[in-house]
């Protein structure tokens, strides 16, 4: 029998793991701060943080130059003896963020202890990946310290999850339920949040406790947040400067058609709460700039929709496999039953339309224009370090000959004051800065990050609809973006093929899948064709002619429909990915003309095109194979072919049997 192991005082118990594999999910709570007194204090709360962050890195930052210069030292008594005696670990820098808190005086009036310890774990993530490799053996760059416009998120503590009501820095009270009987007149009408929402207040009188008195009955003790039931709100209590009360952010639940239920999954459920971190974002038209935002990170896995869960539920039961093929301007997918002769091969081609390429150039004309507003408004405050362009030295000395006053240039269009070696004679930061110039800055900041979600929601939703039309279990080239950026440049905003293929990979998971990468030396995909020919091409050559079998097809989808056939003998390792010719060409005559028409270069500008013989429910969607004759005016609702279950069994090696089976794992 075995005996549980002993411990003796409170800091022996056991220590708290998360729950099944360790997932969590965020969700952003809005802060509805409008009094003029907690704006002021959120300003001066990150001030200070991004005083002790900003101290900390440079300490950090000085002690990893230490480090890599004593390469004798790391070789004669280690690398771990020089990064103890720098203090490069997460013990020191928390010890170095007390002494600069102690240091300085005003900061304590401010921040505590507590958040400066986590600012410094904070740091020592970003130092550790630095110092350590990861598994593929990468590092990432040289620490450096960032702007302080930059400086958006106090990360908060976790909560105690073995001590009941112990939160050591953000702390979210009140219950769903209080809030919506606060702001919904109890239930009987539809939720209705003012625009200036007042701040919940500590509740007063005792309340009983689990203990008894002598005459046995409950004591009672003095009534804190943890006692309020009414709306939510974030409270920073405990500060540092007891003479000022707690810090009381109202909280604004999301209103939006169907977020009612995602609030109940987060807020609903007070145990999966782990820890909130306080975050602010750029507005302009906010009175101090800024909109503040509570993260709440929960235990367990994120929020789906009812509707997601089935898609992806129908996604998992098609049992076929596909090959993704990501281009500058499109992506491309081609997908097969896993049972060939079962059912049907689909094409998908994703390419912006008409109103997003429309949609695009415009933001980009307001982008340019926000742009040069900028460089005017520092043009003109900081007239004396720039010199006057051609067309005004021109004119000017057309003034002087003739006699005139010079004219005084308020925004000159020459280079700025540069010494002999080229360096500004006075740095950017040190420039003088308009309201407007800060304002401009600020919708600036908005729009992009707008535009960045909005390409993130984008690249969810096709995503979906791809695993929708040809399932979970994908393979993609494992190709490196930044080279393309480097090529091509802003044209990739318009598609954004990696942030389409990290969500493609997300959707997979989630369904079930795998998104798998293989390797373009060893493949070549491009440069094959699928009766196993090679077909060199160029990047011009956007059409694929093969000599020996007569195959004319658009290049992207016919190396789509290649990486299909992509084989592993390792699926963590792209370098192992091989090309199946023996499999591909008995594809190719398993299908014939449907294969051809599913390749067949198309021009449709439509972000869903599935090009076949028949149609699809989805609009423009087609699965190529036989269909019944229609007549006029009326169109076929089909479907790929679904197979049985179990079709993917067994490992990705050499194929045996007459009739193959796809198989990744």
């Amino acid at each position: 029998m075995q005996t549980q192991r002993r411990s003796r005082g409170k800091g022996a118990a056991l220590k708290w793991v998360k729950p099944d594999d360790g997932t969590v999910s965020v969700m952003v709570l809005p802060l509805a701060v409008t009094d003029p007194g907690d704006l002021a204090r959120l300003g001066k709360l990150f001030g200070a943080m991004w005083s002790i962050k900003r101290a900390i890195q440079r300490d950090a930052r000085a002690k990893v130059d230490a480090y890599w210069t004593a390469h004798r030292e790391r070789e004669q008594n280690g690398a771990k003896a020089v990064r103890q005696r720098l203090g490069l670990s997460r013990e020191a820098l928390e010890r170095c963020a007390y002494r600069h808190l102690d240091d300085s005086m005003h900061l304590k009036h401010h921040a505590s202890k507590a958040l400066a310890m986590h600012m410094a774990d904070e740091v020592w993530n970003g130092i550790s990946r630095h110092l350590f490799p990861d598994a593929a053996g990468h590092r990432s760059g040289r620490p450096r310290t960032g702007s302080r416009y930059d400086f958006t998120r106090i990360p908060g503590r976790a909560r105690s999850h073995t001590t009941v009501n112990k939160w050591e820095t953000f702390r979210l009270v009140g219950t769903l339920n209080g809030h919506v009987t606060a702001y919904a007149d109890s239930g009987r009408h539809s939720l209705a949040q003012p625009r200036r929402m007042p701040k919940p207040i500590v509740p007063h009188g005792h309340v009983p406790t689990d203990k008894l008195t002598a005459a046995g009955t409950p004591r009672m003790r003095k009534a804190t947040w943890w006692d309020h039931t009414g709306p939510l709100a974030v409270v920073f209590a405990g500060g540092p400067d007891s003479r000022l009360a707690d810090l009381v952010l109202p909280v604004r639940i999301p209103q939006k058609p169907g977020q009612w239920k995602r609030v109940q999954y987060f807020l609903g459920a007070p145990d999966r709460w782990h820890k909130v971190d306080l975050v602010r974002r750029r507005k302009a038209s906010a009175p101090s700039g800024w909109v503040y935002e509570a993260h709440l990170m929960g235990l367990g896995p994120g929020y789906s929709a009812p509707a997601v869960r089935r898609m992806r539920e129908q996604a998992a039961a098609l049992n076929r496999i596909g090959g993704v093929d990501g281009n500058v301007s499109n992506l491309s997918i081609v997908s097969f039953p896993a049972l060939l002769g079962s059912g049907s091969p689909v094409s998908t081609e994703i390419t912006p339309t008409g109103a997003e390429v429309l949609r695009l150039e415009n933001e980009a004309r307001r982008q340019r224009g926000r742009a040069r507003a900028l460089e005017r408004s520092r043009r003109s405050t900081n007239a004396s370090q720039y010199g006057l362009s051609k067309k005004q030295a021109t004119r000017a000395a057309r003034r002087s000959e003739n006699g005139l006053r010079p004219r005084t240039v308020h925004v000159p269009g020459g280079a700025r004051a540069t010494h002999s070696n080229g360096v500004p004679k006075r740095a950017y930061r040190q420039d003088r800065l308009s309201d407007s110039y800060r304002e401009t800055r600020a919708r600036q900041t908005e729009a992009a990050a707008s535009a960045a979600e909005h390409r993130r929601h984008r690249a969810r939703l096709v995503a979906r609809q791809i695993i929708a039309a040809h399932g979970p279990v994908l393979v993609v080239e494992d190709c490196d973006i930044r080279t393309w950026y480097r090529m091509w440049g802003r044209r990739l905003s318009q598609t954004t093929p990696g942030m389409l293929i990290a969500a493609l990979d997300a959707e997979c998971t989630a369904a079930g899948g795998r998104l798998a990468r293989a390797s373009t030396w060893s493949t070549a995909l491009s440069q094959h064709c699928l009766c196993g020919e090679r077909v060199g091409k160029t990047l011009r050559d956007r059409e694929h002619r093969c000599p020996a079998c007569g195959l004319v097809a658009g290049r992207d989808l016919v190396s789509a429909a290649l990486t299909a056939f992509v084989r592993f003998t390792d699926m963590d390792d792209p370098k192992t990915a091989y090309l199946d010719t023996a499999l591909s060409r008995h594809a190719q005559i398993t299908y014939s003309e449907a294969l051809e028409e599913a390749l067949r270069e198309s021009t449709a500008p439509s972000p869903n095109t599935l090009r076949g013989a028949g149609r699809a429910a989805v609009p423009r969607q087609h699965s190529h194979g036989t269909s019944a004759p229609r007549t006029a005016g009326q169109r076929d609702r089909t479907t790929p072919d679904e197979t049985p279950r179990g079709a993917h069994a067994g490992a990705l090696g050499p194929r045996t049997g007459r009739n193959p089976v796809f198989a990744l794992w």
